[in-house]
Order: C-alpha cells, then structure tokens, then sequence
C-alpha cells in the first residue's frame, strides 16, 4: 500500500513539474539540497543490500540499481516487494 501510495504520489509530482524540475527543486536551497543528499546517501546504501542479497541468489543487481536511479526510493521498495513475493 505504501508503495502504490508513494508511487502515485511520485507520478503526481512528476507530471506536475517534470523530472528535471524535481532535481532543481531539490537543490532549490540549502534545506532541499540537504534531503536530497540525504536520499542519494540512503538509496546507495540500499543498493548496496540489494547488490548483495542478489549475489547470494545469484541475480542480478543492476536492474533495481538501475530503478532506484530512475525512480528513487520506488526502486528498493519495488525489490522488497519482489523479493518477498518470491
């Protein structure tokens, strides 16, 4: 729920002011820069897991790393998802 919540929230905000829009805005001042650093250190250590819990499975990574490039932190939560459906 929280996904699809946040996802259509995301999808909200993206039609409203566009991809690039959504990085200016996080680096709009002082504060937004400081969360979306936040995020980026966040997201990265999240691939990190990903990456390693993958190689133990013996998949791949990159798709969801990839993801959470794309899409932030839908990409980690779509693998949670993922994961615990398989």
């Amino acid at each position: 729920m929280v996904t699809l919540l946040f996802g259509a929230f995301s999808l909200w905000a993206l039609l409203q002011i566009g991809f690039v829009g959504i990085w200016q805005s996080g680096f709009a001042n002082l504060g937004s820069a400081q969360i979306t650093v936040d995020l980026i250190v966040a997201c990265s250590l999240l691939v990190g897991f990903i990456a390693r819990d993958c190689r133990a499975q013996g998949r791949r990574w990159w798709p969801w790393a990839v993801l959470t490039l794309a899409a932030g932190s839908l990409g980690p939560l779509a693998y949670l998802l993922w994961r615990q459906r398989r």
